[in-house]
């Protein structure tokens, strides 16, 4: 499993790293999340500047894409230029978006108008959109999920190993990277928020 973790200037460190780091736990078995930018270097909102692995158009061929958020998430909506490079497949793709991610995946024409999750601060955003954001942490239909709040980015990245792997995979993911003492906690809580939403695709939206 090839993985674009889609990653802008002004990106959120927490958004892009988290998942990645949670994902390449499966590079045992064969699986690579991959900083995937339209530029060969971007910097965070605070300043932390990455040297990227993949060109934007390698989202095309990846078998699964991550949205993360980041302060000139609104300015690269709008860049119509930008959004051409980017090129998804809900059909063969599992695509998941975070916070004001899920700006960028409705303009993308993904979302449509199913329920979508996001951060407060992205909200008015992307309910302008066109977008009917709900109070939740994850949902996902189909192939596409959206997640709130940057310690949800656990949530896509569970989601994406268990639906590309297997429920277990993503378990022990999360145990890994959760607190000491508190593993069953956080392991049971990530997947009661993506369980309801592991079945079959029924309706990928488009």
């Amino acid at each position: 499993m090839q993985i674009a973790v889609l990653t802008f200037d002004g990106f959120n460190e927490l958004d892009s790293f988290v998942a990645a780091a949670i994902l390449n736990r499966m590079k045992p078995q064969g699986w690579a999340a991959h900083i995937t930018s339209p530029s060969e270097d971007v910097t965070s909102l605070n300043g932390v500047r990455v040297r990227r692995q993949k060109p934007l158009e390698f989202a095309a061929e990846a078998d699964a894409v991550l949205i993360g958020s980041g302060f000139k998430t609104r300015e690269i909506a709008a860049d119509k230029e930008l959004l051409a490079r980017i090129t998804l497949d809900p059909a063969r793709q599992l695509i998941g978006a975070q916070c004001s991610g899920t700006l960028l995946l409705a303009k993308l024409g993904l979302i449509g108008a199913l329920p979508a999750c996001t951060d407060m601060m992205s909200k008015p955003w992307v309910i302008e959109a066109g977008v009917n954001v709900i109070d939740a942490p994850f949902v996902a239909h189909g192939n596409v999920a959206t997640a709130g709040g940057c310690l949800a980015s656990q949530y896509l990245a569970a989601w994406m190993i268990a639906r590309g792997a297997s429920t277990g995979d993503a378990e022990r993911a999360i145990d890994y990277v959760s607190p000491v003492g508190q593993k069953a906690i956080y392991v049971a809580q990530a997947m009661a928020a993506i369980t309801p939403f592991l079945k079959a695709p029924a309706g990928i939206a488009t």
